[in-house]
């Protein structure tokens, strides 16, 4: 104010001299002296009086002067005023440009970033509402739960920790469900140009979907089946078929296998990846009754606790399919638990076969034969694997060879000496198998059965997962039926669904987000502060020879090789049982087609990246929404699957960072205590374990790498799109904030919210849009960055 007072004093003077130079122009008097008073004197006696003032002239100019209006006075001032004023905006104008242009790089194009109006995009836009924006809550945003129902609901007081646990536990979404979700959507669209084979695939899934007409037919089909094989003693018509025939016939149409498992793959132990040959691999089985090691007596036995409930299923299984509910029915359900019973004695699980040298023992099917002669081993391999035809010569690989020669004794006890046996119990026990292959195909009545049965086991505390066996509710009941429909749909046409998926992938799109990713890792590396140079040497080598490759497949099949691939089969549209016995045959050709050709089966059901060599193999099945879309702006694929990809990447090539590197501790630590403060918790925060200090350090570079891999994809490309009119960089943070609701393996490492790293990021770096400062906290947590 006082700047402005002078300024406007100073104006008046310069108002006043203006005044006096206008004065009338005379005669010009050019002085012969520099003494002021000789030059005074010369004045007055060279110019003619007419041009000096009077002084009654001058008095009377200053009484006009001081008879002006107060309004005539001020005029200038307040020009001044104006002028000043103007000033002193257009320079805070320009300093807050310059203080954006530097914090937001590319300002200017953020402001002019156009609207994305594609359907996937507007999609994203309804999703994006139902998240919290940490630059319009920036005390509390990673707080807010997801959806509608919890956007609102924040933790209070002592238990804000707490319910921020409780609300993520409910909202948590895995990226394997958002796959099946997305497989849904395409297998429920109509498009009567699709291809064939993609028809074909869609009508598979409709009447896998018809659980009406399941219900309609209800047992027929299976006792059809029945009849087919020869039928059963249970119902009292059996043919006595040969145990060796009916057992080829079970691994090769149905892909059943009672007695052990057989499947096609390289041998283990050749870890070099320079050949790829694969061998017929023979395994124990996944026996349907449940069992559990004892590890005392080396050996596996029955549970207990489930033995009466597996009884009851099996009996309503048989009641289910005709058999009158009396003794002889009993009879059959015993035979079944006794035998299965006697099998898992000799099976043990994956560790203790490793310690005793147990797994990828080579044989040949002549070798075979000799040390477990009740099955016919190069009839049955030759039906399961047929082209082109084995030898005795063949060598195979067991990986528990001392229950191959225990079920081959128990099997020979069964089939002649023991007192049941004109009842054909092991006839019964494959036909009860196929029961289980099976189940997806037939009516409600058996799925309600398997649910109960597991429900038991549930309720005896037994875990599925940790059992050397697949009950028979096993992998069936636990899920919805459009989302079962989807796994069985995939399992026969997964050629068909990785080429719907690479559609997403193939602008380009998804190549450049995983170059920029890796590219920014490799720059994250230098940036720590390593224990020693060897390390840090070691690590370089390590990233720089990683080659990154979407999808798993050789190569991708075009639709008019689908076509080809699947024109042997026939879908029908009512009857998802037929359906399904193709499925089952077209899966084992598939197998035989592995012992001979080097074809690898499309894996579109993985969600995270996986390490083979120097190979990054980045699976096709996240490269969907709401993760990605090829129309989605880039901000939002790099701030939602770049940062899951860049996390993914720094678990699968540092996993021990934390002994090779200081700053993973003291930058999880900074952002730890960071946290603290801004949720007003005041006392120092303890020292975090190293899982978890690792784990936050890994998200908060995740974090950074993505912005800085976003940031070089505009320096390619400046222009991005932008949805909801976020500026681009702050729908990066925003698209972010919506990771924390998805599902992370390694979740419960991490302390605090993901979304929280904004404000930590936002700290450190000047690429966000405005600062995140929480007026709430008493601490200057933003001054500095970890």
């Amino acid at each position: 104010m006082l700047k402005m007072v002078n300024a406007a004093e100073e104006t008046q003077k310069g108002n006043q001299m203006l005044r006096m130079s206008e004065t009338p122009k005379g005669p010009q008097l050019k002085l012969s002296t520099q003494d002021p008073a000789e030059a005074q004197q010369q004045i007055e006696t060279e110019l003619p009086k007419s041009t000096l003032p009077r002084e009654s002239d001058l008095e009377d100019q200053r009484a006009a002067e001081r008879t002006k209006p107060g309004w005539i006075k001020c005029r200038c001032s307040l020009w001044a005023l104006v002028l000043a004023f103007c000033l002193c905006v257009v320079l805070l104008g320009m300093v807050y440009y310059i203080h954006h242009s530097l914090r937001g790089g590319n300002w200017k194009q953020e402001v002019l970033a156009s609207p994305c109006n594609s359907p996937a995009c507007q999609r994203a836009s309804v999703h994006l509402s139902m998240s919290a924006d940490p630059f319009t809550h920036p005390c509390d945003y990673f707080l807010f739960s997801c959806g509608p129902d919890g956007s609102s609901s924040k933790a209070q007081g002592h238990q804000r920790e707490k319910s921020r646990r409780d609300v993520k536990e409910k909202r948590t979404l895995d990226r394997k469900t958002e796959l099946l979700q997305y497989l849904r959507e395409i297998l429920e669209s109509n498009d009567s140009l699709a291809s064939s084979a993609v028809q074909k695939a869609k009508a598979f899934y409709r009447t896998c979907l018809d659980t009406k007409s399941l219900d309609i037919a209800g047992e027929e089909p299976f006792l059809a089946l029945i009849h087919k094989l020869g039928g059963w003693s249970v119902s009292g018509q059996w043919n006595q078929t040969d145990f060796n025939s009916t057992l080829s016939v079970l691994m090769r149409d149905y892909a059943t296998f009672p007695f052990f498992n057989a499947y096609v793959d390289k041998d283990p132990n050749d870890t070099s990846g320079e050949t790829t040959k694969r061998y017929i691999q023979i395994d124990q089985p996944d026996l349907l009754i449940p069992i559990e090691w004892i590890s005392e007596k080396e050996k596996s036995q029955v549970i207990r606790e489930t033995l009466h409930p597996f009884l009851a299923s099996c009996s309503r299984y048989l009641a289910l399919l005709g058999s009158p509910p009396d003794s002889s029915s009993m009879i059959h359900v015993g035979a079944f638990v006794s035998l299965s019973s006697e099998l898992a004695v000799a099976m043990a699980p994956l560790s203790h076969r490793k310690a005793k040298g147990q797994l990828s023992q080579r044989l040949t099917i002549k070798e075979l034969q000799s040390m477990a002669p009740a099955v016919d081993w190069l009839g049955c391999l030759q039906a399961a694997f047929h082209s082109p035809p084995l030898t005795e010569d063949e060598r195979v690989l067991l990986h528990n060879l001392p229950y191959v020669v225990q079920m081959s004794h128990i099997i020979g006890k069964w089939m002649s000496g023991h007192e049941l046996s004109p009842s054909g119990p092991l006839h019964t026990f494959m036909l009860l198998n196929l029961l289980h292959t099976l189940l997806p195909a037939l009516d409600s009545r058996f799925s309600e059965t398997a649910n109960n049965f597991s429900v038991v086991l549930g309720h005896v505390g037994v875990r599925q997962g940790d059992l050397d066996s697949k009950p028979l509710s096993e992998g069936f009941t636990a899920a919805p039926r459009w989302k079962r429909c989807v796994l069985e749909t995939e399992r026969g046409f997964d050629g068909v669904l990785a080429h719907l998926l690479g559609i997403n992938i193939a602008g380009g799109e998804a190549e450049e987000l995983v170059e920029n990713i890796l590219s920014s890792f490799k720059s994250q590396l230098y940036k720590l502060k390593w224990h020693n140079q060897k390390t840090l040497q070691f690590v370089m080598r390590k990233g720089q020879s990683v080659t990154p490759k979407i999808g798993t497949t050789t190569e991708k099949s075009s639709e008019a090789e689908l076509d080809l691939l699947y024109s042997e089969v026939s879908v029908s549209l009512d009857s998802f049982f037929s359906n399904y016995l193709q499925l089952l045959s077209l899966l084992q050709k598939r197998r035989s087609k592995l012992l001979h050709d080097d074809w690898i089966s499309a894996d579109i059901l993985s969600v995270t990246p996986s390490l083979l060599g120097n190979e990054l193999s980045v699976p096709m099945g996240i490269f969907i929404p709401p993760l990605f879309h090829p129309t989605y702006p880039r901000a939002m694929n790099y701030g939602v699957l770049g940062f899951l990809l860049a996390k993914d990447l720094l678990h699968v090539l540092l996993p021990d960072i934390y002994s090779q590197s200081v700053t993973v501790r003291d930058v999880g630590q900074c952002v730890w205590s960071r946290y603290r403060s801004v949720t007003n918790n005041e006392s120092e925060a303890p020292p975090l374990p190293t899982a978890q200090q690792q784990e936050v350090w890994l998200q908060f570079s995740a974090l950074q790498i993505a912005l800085e891999a976003y940031q070089k994809s505009l320096k390619k490309q400046p222009a991005d799109t932008s949805i909801s009119g976020f500026s681009t960089t702050r729908l990066f943070f925003v698209a972010f904030s919506q990771v924390n609701c998805d599902a992370d393996r390694y979740h419960h490492l991490m302390p605090l919210e993901p979304s929280f790293l904004v404000t930590a990021v936002c700290a450190k770096s000047h690429l966000c849009p405005t600062t995140l400062q929480c007026p709430k906290t008493t601490r200057r947590y933003s001054s500095h960055g970890c």
